[in-house]
């Protein structure tokens, strides 16, 4: 049996609890034995009751200020505990290096059996929103990396991540594991979705449907994103947010100041994944000016439904992005970031050209990546016995 561990799970949704997800599904479809083990969240009945494979829940509290995330607390139940020790894998995956880490590394070190992990995301800024002293987040840093340290292989989504994992100080080897999507449909079913939605959501013919997808936070660089948008609030766009965070009121405040209250809707959490998947095909326009993400699923899932994305040159998500070939990039200028929105706006079968481009491209199936994941954690279950004579 794998395990797959990871502190967040849907109803979460951010990509990297879709990532764990998606390695559960596919690897229980693919025929193998798989068992999560996550944080408890509110409303997690219909995952659990919907999933073909056991997920286990770690008791939990709310992180102050980091809605909707929680922290677990496996310790509160010695219920878990016993049932945890009870588990047994041939192989752990973790996919966050804190508690759900150290329960992977604990039955690791206890089965002597491997543990691989995936760095996903830029811890350091997730730190410091919370602890204003360097010190105390340069600590936290360290221990991320004892973390990976221990793990007897490190994944990365992107050639690039590798970058923020030398900066935090990790010395050893990676291997490059691309995450992959859940979305695909034939041109003609994605031409008659984004009909549909478009009316749906109410845009007239001549407006432009702009689309952000992630975690309602400063760390994504909303604000960016909104005041780039203010300078061209006259023009005839639609933004539409889909997520949740605990930036949520403050990026409604923003949204009033900024005049753009007749220009952008925040949907909320979006579950149907049938649903989110017509708002991306209904879109134009995918806007993703973040430095904070490593991989950017999202950007993904766009172009899976043709819809390119426009990033920022320099940002880690934007490495898998050719300038207008299968995506756009801006400089980190508001001004010329809404001067490309605004050119493109005008040139339809451009961006029609460049989102099929990038559904060739960027966007693979969680079916295929799967069959790679698998084949790798055999060589990597061989490598493990040979070293450790078992």
């Amino acid at each position: 049996m794998f395990g797959i561990f990871n502190d967040n799970f849907p109803p979460i949704l951010d990509g990297v609890g879709l990532t764990a997800q998606n390695y559960a599904y596919w690897l229980r479809q693919q025929g193998h034995e798989v068992r999560v083990i996550t944080d408890y969240a509110p409303n997690m009945d219909q995952v659990i009751s919907e999933a073909p494979y056991p997920i286990d829940l770690i008791p939990s509290i709310p992180i102050p200020f980091r809605a909707p995330y929680r922290y677990g607390m496996p310790y509160l139940s010695p219920a878990f505990e016993r049932r945890f020790k009870k588990m047994q894998f041939e192989l752990v995956h973790a996919h966050c290096p804190f508690i759900t880490g150290d329960l992977a590394y604990s039955a690791a070190k206890r089965q002597n059996i491997p543990l691989v992990a995936t760095f996903h995301s830029k811890y350091r800024q997730d730190f410091e929103h919370n602890v204003h002293s360097k010190f105390i987040v340069d600590l936290m840093v360290k221990r991320v990396v004892r973390f990976f340290d221990k793990a007897d292989e490190v994944w990365i989504p992107l050639p690039a991540v590798e970058e923020t994992l030398r900066e935090y100080g990790y010395k050893g080897h990676v291997e490059v594991m691309e995450n992959g999507n859940d979305f695909y449909a034939p041109a003609a079913q994605i031409a008659q979705m984004r009909s549909q939605m478009r009316e749906e959501l109410g845009l007239m013919p001549d407006e432009t449907m702009l689309l952000f997808v992630g975690q309602h936070t400063w760390e994504k660089n909303i604000g960016f994103l909104l005041d780039s948008l203010a300078l061209m609030c006259d023009k005839p766009f639609q933004l539409f947010m889909v997520g949740t965070g605990y930036a949520v009121r403050e990026i409604r405040q923003r949204i009033g100041q900024l005049g753009l209250s007749h220009r952008v809707t925040l949907l909320g959490n979006i579950h149907d994944r049938e649903r989110l998947k017509r708002i991306y095909a209904a879109a134009d326009l995918f806007l993703f000016p973040s430095f904070y993400d490593t991989c950017g699923l999202v950007v993904r899932e766009a172009a899976a439904m043709h819809t390119p994305s426009i990033l920022l040159s320099g940002s880690t998500a934007a490495t898998a992005i050719t300038d207008d070939v299968n995506g756009f990039l801006s400089p980190n200028d508001i001004h010329e970031y809404a001067a490309l929105i605004q050119t493109l706006m005008t040139q339809p079968k451009r961006i029609e050209k460049v989102g099929i481009k990038a559904s060739k491209t960027i966007s693979r199936s969680w079916e295929n990546v799967m069959e790679e994941v698998i084949l790798r954690y055999r060589d990597i279950q061989a490598s493990y016995k040979l070293k450790h004579g078992k």
